[in-house]
């Protein structure tokens, strides 16, 4: 019996399985089942076929065991041809969103197709610099990275992107790196912020740290080239879930410099903070906030998140659109996962460009893309 070969099958197998199904129990063992599978099903597709061709060179799969398994993994290629349709249809639903609100997207062939086929890490491009860790407090994990555009003469607004980890891990350095290129390339100052984790820290401490933050990049980022009087802020997951805090707290509306021109919510926790029941004060879920003075908002979550379920996504949205003056966009991705937005892949290229027709508005994205190309 081919046993390295068979145990090819199964990881490939069980991984592809729960990534074609969505799991409602044992949501976090079905997120590290799927993560990685779910989003580069080609790289895993190809890496069948050549242990395939290697088995049936070598004669591993003679016989009706051999037989079996071929069968099995024919059927295991299937699945990974469903999950790479899943994650390329993803370009039209952020189209089909964009259009609704008077934007299109950008079809960039390399950006959106040949890069995350072939290779879909979410490597630096050329163009852009990082500038960190940088100190905005005397926290070990008060630190950011600031990515700006090489070529100085580029500039436009500022982007502070906060990372996941249910406020208990987390790096700067993994989710959303795509994106923060992607932006600085076009010209804007992007800094990517940790802050401090539970249970060292609590809900108020995590807070305190995205206002500070902020007001470093008020403070600072004119230096790096940055527009201070437009700032998006932007997060993942627990990132997402102080994001939308923020962008539908009053005092957001405040104070004129302390406002934030859009937010970006990635797959974010929309529940209450660890611990909290319904006597909390102050409210730590978005969905107990008063909508009607929140700036533009961008949510994208997609509809096979173990760790997260869709649902929040969903009743984040018509809390906001329903109650907000501002406009809304919502991206509900097939068969997307927890976290797509760790690797360059096709899924996440086209969220990536649903979110800069987004944010056009704010940091007029054609006049930047005519001087140079990202």
């Amino acid at each position: 019996m081919p046993i390295g070969y068979l145990i090819t099958i199964v990881i490939i197998g069980v991984c592809t399985f729960a990534s074609l199904i969505r799991v409602t129990r044992f949501g976090i063992p079905a997120f590290y089942l799927t993560v990685i599978i779910n989003e580069i099903p080609q790289v895993v597709a190809l890496a069948l076929i050549l242990s395939t061709a290697l088995a049936l060179s070598e004669g591993d799969l003679d016989g009706p065991i051999g037989i079996t398994l071929l069968v099995i993994a024919g059927l295991e290629f299937l699945g990974l041809l469903e999950l790479v349709r899943r994650a390329t249809v993803a370009r039209s639903v952020v189209e089909s969103v964009a259009l609704a609100h008077g934007e299109r997207i950008r079809n960039d062939v390399t950006r959106i197709w040949l890069r995350p086929l072939v290779f879909p890490l979410p490597l630096r491009p050329g163009s852009v610099k990082r500038i960190g860790p940088l100190s905005y407090g005397d926290h070990r994990r008060q630190r950011l990275d600031v990515y700006q555009h090489r070529n100085s003469e580029f500039s436009g607004p500022v982007f502070v992107y906060f990372h996941g980890g249910a406020y208990s891990s987390g790096s700067n350095r993994n989710e959303g790196r795509v994106l923060l290129h992607r932006l600085a390339a076009q010209g804007w100052t992007c800094i990517s912020a940790t802050y401090r984790l539970r249970p060292e820290a609590g809900f108020s401490d995590h807070l305190d740290d995205a206002r500070a933050a902020l007001q470093w990049a008020r403070d600072n980022a004119d230096i790096h080239g940055g527009d201070v009087t437009k700032i998006v802020m932007a997060g993942s997951s627990a990132g997402a879930h102080m994001t939308a805090l923020t962008a539908l707290s009053p005092a957001n509306t405040a104070e004129a410099g302390s406002r934030i021109a859009a937010a970006v919510c990635l797959y974010g926790w929309i529940g209450r903070y660890f611990g909290r029941g319904e006597d909390e004060s102050p409210p730590s879920t978005p969905l107990a906030l008063d909508p009607s003075s929140a700036p533009p908002m961008f949510i994208a979550h997609g509809d096979h998140d173990s760790w997260v379920p869709v649902e929040e996504a969903r009743a984040l949205y018509e809390h906001v659109r329903t109650g907000s003056p501002s406009e809304t966009w919502y991206v509900e991705l097939p068969g997307a996962q927890h976290a797509f937005d760790a690797l360059f892949s096709w899924r996440n290229a086209a969220v990536v460009e649903g979110i800069v027709a987004f944010l056009r508005p704010i940091g007029d994205a054609p006049s930047l893309e005519g001087k140079h190309h990202a």
